[in-house]
This record gives C-alpha cells, structure tokens and sequence, in this order.
C-alpha cells in the first residue's frame, strides 16, 4: 500500500471510493466543495493506493479557532472491500504526520471516539474547544500537534461544511 498526496487525475477515483464508503452522495459532495474552497491544503489531501488503484482518501482543511488556523479533519474514507484491512490506519497516520511537518497545532474531527482515540484524539471540550454544534458531544473530537501551545475557544469548519 503507498499513501501518498491526491493527484489531479485522482479526483474521479476519490468520488468512486467516497460514494462507496458512505450511505449517500453527501461526502463525496462535500469533497468537491471543499476542493474548491479557499481552506483546501492540497498537501494535506491523501490516497491509498494499491496496486496502482485508490482505495481510500482522508483530507483535512483550514479551519479556524477564535482567530487561530488549525485543521479539521474529514471525512476519512475506505471502500467497503478493503475496510478493516488497514487502509484507514494508515491514511491517518500519514495525514498526523503530514499536519504535524506542516507546524500545525491542531487537528479536529466529528466521529467515533471508539475509533479514533487510537490516533490520540479526545473529547475537543477538554481542551476547552468549543463545537459549532452542542449536540456533537464526544463525537466532536481533537488532537493536539507538537505546535500546539493550549490554544481554545469556538471552532469552525472550512465553510463547504457549514452546507451539511
């Protein structure tokens, strides 16, 4: 398996995998929003390829916190064939590393903290981050970086998300 950075001529593979890993069109939607957003960080949008074929992508833009850029993190996507084969792990590992080269203090995401506590993420309001929606709850999670200095306040999504 490589991971490595989307390459133009992915984008239509990346839809496939997106519509696939998710119940309905909304992710994949999302996805091209936020390729044409102004919060897109094209070295921070990342595929896993096996044998020459994109099986998952994981991609995270510019978000804001109180004034502060930081990351928010989604969706993370796996086709259905290859889940809980490693795919996923390893596009997030590669997608920590990458935010963290960048000096990015943090990244945040709506999931499953089953899931993703094994990537070191907790409940973002412990860190005294505020989500755009209370009724997130744990599910609105955060992982600092190693340029994170305690930074806190409201979080908000790059605005494709706010379309949801």
């Amino acid at each position: 398996m490589l991971i490595r950075r989307e390459a133009p001529g992915d984008v239509a593979a990346i839809r496939d995998v997106v519509v696939r890993a998710f119940p309905t069109p909304m992710e994949a939607d999302l996805v091209e929003q936020l390729r044409a957003d102004e919060g897109w960080i094209p070295a921070l949008s990342m595929v896993a390829e096996v044998d020459g074929e994109v099986v998952g992508h994981v991609v995270c833009t510019r978000a804001d916190l109180d004034g502060v850029p930081v990351l928010g993190l989604g969706p993370l996507s796996v086709r259905p064939d290859r889940q809980r084969r490693g795919v996923g792990l390893a596009l997030m590992h590669a997608m920590l590393g990458a935010a963290d080269a960048l000096g990015e203090p943090l990244v945040v995401l709506l999931g499953s903290p089953a899931y993703y506590v094994r990537y070191g993420f907790r409940p973002a309001t412990a860190l005294g981050i505020v989500s755009p929606d209370p009724q997130w709850g744990e599910h609105f999670q955060a992982r600092p970086l190693t340029s994170y200095r305690g930074e806190k306040g409201r979080f908000t999504y790059a605005e494709p998300f706010n379309r949801l």
